[in-house]
């Protein structure tokens, strides 16, 4: 008996440890990673954001931004906003749970969209652009659906948008859902082991391309590691593919002017399922394929990405030339070779 009770008392010191280790490393993190805009109380939520107002000369609509899972506003705003600064007005943000923003009652893309909406509202802006990467794809079409009289157009980055194969998640965010168990993994082991799997998870991120230097630290990335964002990405990611299998027979109805950036590389979603999925279900949407590009556009073809959002504003650009450009800039790129290839059977590549 003594025994039993030696093994509990050291599994629970082991428990105190990992806690005491995480709420230190959150501190760190936050000390590391300060909020970099404005804050505003919308419907409940803390919601963080940059507001860039418009130039006097400006030749682009205003332009909102949405990033992906496990980002904030900053990977976003890094690359892009150099390139278009004093040409529109921009909204970046955390989404509700994200980086400096409280979750609020944002559990779905469909209530992230209207809380960016009245985020919008709160700053005047009436319609824009809405540029959506990763996760922020389904959010994006999720915001027409909400508020198509506020959509002057839709560009998409790598985007999550339709079911994929077997609709499976990885393990730690199904477990960090479960009531309890989630909570007490998220205290205790998800800033620890996600702190080892960084480095990795980037590089896969990425590949073929290479990580920008200095990429983690620059865009906050580790904010995503404090237990609160770890459980709202958790709950995003693993609501994911219920929510899409309800949202993608709906797409055909949007009636917004559209550009898909995908890459035939992309090894974090199915490209070929989502990408391919929306130029195919959305009228009049042009889809840019670039060979050799993996999940993220806005960061290795910012260019091409600013090419688009000038295009939705009327601009006559060729992007699929633009996309050649991009090919022969990376082509030879070829980082991340352990990183696994997505491949889907042809036979699951019917339309839905």
């Amino acid at each position: 008996m003594n025994l039993i009770y030696a093994a509990f008392a050291f599994l629970l010191a082991l428990v105190f440890a990992f806690a005491g280790v995480t709420r230190a490393g959150a501190w760190l993190i936050e000390r590391r990673n300060p909020p970099a805009g404005d804050f505003a109380d919308i419907g409940g939520a803390r919601i963080h954001y940059v507001h860039v107002p418009a130039p006097a000369n400006a030749d682009l609509p205003p332009i909102v931004f949405i990033h992906g899972a496990s980002a904030n506003l900053e990977d976003q705003m890094l690359p892009l906003r150099p390139l278009l600064e004093g040409r529109a007005e921009m909204l970046f943000l955390d989404r509700p749970g994200f980086g400096w923003s409280g979750r609020g009652n944002n559990e779905t893309p469909s209530a992230q969209a209207n809380t960016i909406a009245a985020l919008m509202d709160r700053l005047g802006i009436k319609k824009a652009i809405v540029v959506g990467h990763s996760f922020g794809g389904v959010v994006t079409a999720a915001f027409w659906r909400e508020h198509a009289d506020r959509t002057l157009g839709l560009v998409f980055l790598s985007p999550v948008s339709h079911p994929w194969p077997g609709g499976a998640t990885a393990w730690y965010y199904r477990l960090t859902t479960v009531p309890v168990v989630g909570r007490l993994f998220s205290e205790t082991l998800a800033y620890p082991a996600g702190t080892l799997q960084m480095d990795a998870a980037t590089t896969c991120v990425f590949s073929p391309n290479k990580v920008p230097d200095g990429y983690v630290a620059a865009a906050s990335i580790p904010l995503v590691l404090r237990p609160a964002a770890f459980r709202a990405n958790a709950i995003d990611v693993a609501g994911l593919y219920d929510y899409v299998l309800a949202a993608a027979p709906r797409y055909h109805h949007i009636k917004a002017p559209t550009v898909v950036i995908s890459g035939d590389r992309d090894k974090i979603v199915y490209a070929t399922v989502h990408s391919v999925g929306l130029a195919r279900d959305i009228p009049g949407a042009e889809l840019v394929w670039v060979r050799n590009l993996g999940h993220k556009p806005d960061w290795i073809a910012p260019d091409l990405v600013v090419g688009a959002i000038g295009k939705i504003a009327g601009s006559a650009l060729d992007l699929q030339a633009m996309a050649r450009t991009v090919e022969a800039r990376i082509a030879g790129d070829t980082q991340g070779a352990k990183c696994p290839d997505l491949k889907v059977p042809e036979a699951e590549l019917a339309p839905t």
